[in-house]
């Protein structure tokens, strides 16, 4: 070839709309539109089977839109490093393209690699963002505004066409085989790929979100009402200016109308758009403090759990066996369908870090294994909240059985997920060892008191937030991470009231 490449590489941005990079890279010359399949990267403890199967479900019609531009995607199988050194002896690099990635702790290294590469080749690496993430974030002051400013920028139209490179490319996309990861049914997983995006918002939208705003707490209603959204915003078949324009857009639909059916779609869409905020908010976080993957964001908490995990209690947390219906049932209907609600999400976590005292690195690895939509940003920030290890917000010590009669009071969720129950009076549902045939069924009974291991852990969490020098460092996290306002106004409206950071921090990411 004559001219170097542009390349384009394809990350967590499998989509040609809106894709800047793509876009500021067809005005330079031929581009190369490349996706890596990192091995490394999937070995990783946080990587899983059902996340290849939905990223590969969506490069395969990744492949077919820019096949139709006039460039089919070249997919190659190894280490970053070494794909674009090879690539840049046997054709030239002009420039290197992708959006900015907030990934795990493994991507970030991997990206340092590449920059450091990159400046050694003198090839420029351009990284647009793509969420309200900023890089070297200098203060939170004005964090909102920005991400407004961000989302209401025009959506980028793909380029009208690629030159075609000609030889031999390779464009085959590995099996979960190939990559020997283990085995991983999820018989209801979402399928990925841009259609199904599209088709997800649009239902969204037009008839599923109506109430959204007071559905989607249970799992019982969550499924339908939420947007399910969330892996395709964390594989970027769709942009989040695209979802958030949407939004406005419906928004201002029904912004007259007077009925009841409009003012329950102004409520819930109003709540979903501060969520679309809250997304890019905590993903901020890690973009800000890489080490909140791996360490206490508030330091004092270091040792407070065991960091060895005990492991008959992690396995039986991880198989839905702990004896609690409504915790068990979430974490199987969590494994069917790779993803559930985030109130479950939480109560979940919550379980693992009070009632079980796990690390909560331990159990945040197997639920990042399960969730589809594993962001680690979100995730991270999360795990650690509903731990109490940031030092600045409210302890949530969810109780299940309360739980359970507030989100499933018929207990249909718990009979759908826990079968071995089917026997058990709908007055024993919630807690089945009060009944007096508890011994003949085939459930364990509760693996902890729940009164008794919920205080043991706020004691001990509680005694450390009087410690010395708590207070000054909980002051440093919230000037650096917190938020600056309560909630993000949506089409105009004003929120009603301030809070703290501490406060703001507590509102939910449900997708």
């Amino acid at each position: 070839m004559s001219e170097a490449l542009n390349i384009v590489w394809f990350k967590r941005d499998l989509r040609v709309d809106d894709h800047r990079p793509l876009a500021m890279a067809a005005k330079r010359g031929p581009v190369l539109p490349l996706y890596i399949v990192e091995p490394d990267f999937w070995a990783q403890p946080d990587a899983s089977a059902r996340q290849w199967a939905f990223a590969a479900e969506s490069l395969e019609e990744l492949g077919r839109e820019l096949a139709a531009l006039g460039q089919p995607l070249c997919v190659m199988t190894g280490d970053a490093v070494g794909i674009f050194r090879e690539i840049h002896q046997r054709h030239g690099i002009a420039s290197l393209w992708s959006h900015e990635e907030t990934g795990n702790g493994w991507t970030y290294a991997r990206d340092l690699a590449v920059a450091a590469w990159a400046r050694e080749q003198g090839i420029a690496w351009h990284e647009p963002r793509q969420f309200g993430v900023i890089r070297r974030l200098a203060s939170r002051n004005g964090w909102a505004n920005a991400w407004d400013s961000d989302m209401a920028e025009p959506v980028t139209l793909p380029p009208k066409g690629l030159n075609s490179l000609g030889g031999d490319w390779p464009h085959a996309i590995p099996t979960v085989a190939d990559l020997g990861l283990q085995t991983d049914p999820c018989p209801h997983r979402q399928r990925g790929g841009r259609t199904a995006a599209l088709a997800t918002l649009e239902s969204f939208l037009g008839e599923r979100g109506r109430d959204y705003r007071f559905r989607m707490s249970s799992p019982v209603t969550a499924f339908e009402a939420c947007s399910r959204l969330s892996p395709h915003l964390t594989w970027g078949t769709i942009s989040m200016r695209e979802v958030a324009q949407a939004s406005a857009n419906r928004i201002r639909e029904i912004k007259y109308q007077n009925d009841p059916a409009a003012k329950n779609w102004r409520a819930s869409l109003i709540s979903f758009m501060g969520r679309l905020h809250w997304h890019c908010h905590f993903m901020q976080k890690l973009e800000d403090e890489p080490l909140l993957e791996f360490d206490n964001l508030h330091r004092g908490y270091d040792g407070v759990r065991p960091d060895i995990a005990d492991l008959s209690k992690l396995d039986a947390w991880c198989t839905g066996q702990t004896g609690f219906p409504f915790i068990d049932a979430c974490m199987r209907a969590l494994d069917r369908h790779g993803w559930i609600n985030f109130r479950m999400r939480a109560m979940l976590m919550s379980f693992a870090s009070y009632d079980l005292w796990l690390p909560w690195r331990a159990s945040g690895l197997h639920l990042a294994r399960q969730f589809v939509d594993y962001e680690p940003g979100i995730h991270w920030s999360q795990v650690q909240m509903q731990s109490g290890t940031t030092g600045i917000n409210t302890m949530r010590v969810y109780n299940p059985v309360k739980q359970g009669l507030d989100q499933d009071p018929t207990g249909a969720f718990i009979r759908r997920f826990v079968p071995e129950l089917e026997g058990v009076p709908d007055a024993f549902i919630h807690e089945p060892w009060k009944w007096s045939g508890a011994s003949l069924l085939a459930y364990p009974p509760p693996i902890v008191d729940h009164a008794t291991a919920a205080k043991a852990a706020k004691d001990a969490l509680y005694a450390l937030r009087k410690g010395a020098g708590h207070k000054e460092l909980a002051r440093k996290i919230v000037t650096k991470h917190g938020s600056r306002k309560a909630g993000t106004p949506a089409a105009g409206r004003k929120p009603k009231a301030k809070a703290t950071a501490g406060q703001a921090a507590q509102l939910t990411l449900d997708f």
